[in-house]
């Protein structure tokens, strides 16, 4: 399968399919998070560090989420990394919608409600994640945190985000963030589901129109309609 082209376009492509898909992931995101903190069995990494925050803080868990992607974008400078609009949207909307669903979302009761809670919110992160990054309006500060460390140091994506993560999940465990299956799941799920959502979620590019046949183009250039046949 060929990858998924992801780089950013400009806003005025598509905006009427994008700005949509952009929005609902975030919304989606920030839903999925408020699932995986109600199962109480474990959170993402850089949820880890908010919910250990959160603890140690009286800020709320969204109100934590954008702080921290706040701080992270400050990061971007020295990186010469660019924001877009989906960069800012990232941090308010998903700060926004993440406060609303946990006070809609009660805590599971019982461990098939809890599995339930926390595998559904796993596969919606899939989901939300392909939507808004296929919608290629500005990567997410975390994501553009990985991009610009790996492009400065020159190591690989995959051994940059494993450093974050790990450096992330370490903090807030130690700030009493949650720790648990549901962590180890995410860890091992998140990037295959967002692989197999992303074909039917990344905006592609207008494909360029081939030119026609010689003598068209001509008559094209001539008098403004195809050339025909005497």
């Amino acid at each position: 399968m060929a990858p998924v082209d992801l780089q950013p376009l400009p806003v005025g492509h598509a905006p009427w399919r994008r700005l949509p898909q952009l929005f609902a992931g975030l919304a989606l995101y920030g839903t999925s998070m408020a699932m995986q903190v109600r199962s109480g069995l474990g959170l993402q990494p850089w949820d880890v560090l908010h919910e250990g925050v959160t603890r140690q803080t009286s800020l709320s868990f969204g109100a934590v989420t954008a702080v921290t992607g706040a701080v992270v974008l400050m990061l971007w400078i020295p990186l010469r990394q660019r924001p877009g609009v989906g960069t800012v949207a990232n941090v308010v909307v998903i700060a926004l919608v993440v406060d609303a669903a946990l006070a809609l979302i009660p805590a599971a009761q019982g461990w098939p409600a809890r599995v339930a809670l926390m595998m559904g919110g796993v596969a919606l992160t899939g989901v939300a994640t392909a939507a808004y990054v296929g919608a290629r309006l500005g990567p997410g500060p975390r994501d553009g945190l990985m991009t610009g460390l790996a492009a400065r140091t020159g190591g690989s994506i995959r051994l940059v985000r494993t450093a974050i993560e790990l450096s992330v999940l370490g903090t807030g465990w130690l700030l009493g963030g949650t720790v648990g299956i549901g962590t180890v799941i995410f860890a091992m799920a998140i990037g295959p589901l967002t692989q197999a959502f992303l074909p039917w979620l990344a905006v592609a590019r207008d494909p360029v129109p081939r030119p026609g046949p010689r003598g068209a183009t001509a008559g094209r250039r001539r008098g403004g309609r195809p050339a025909t046949a005497p």
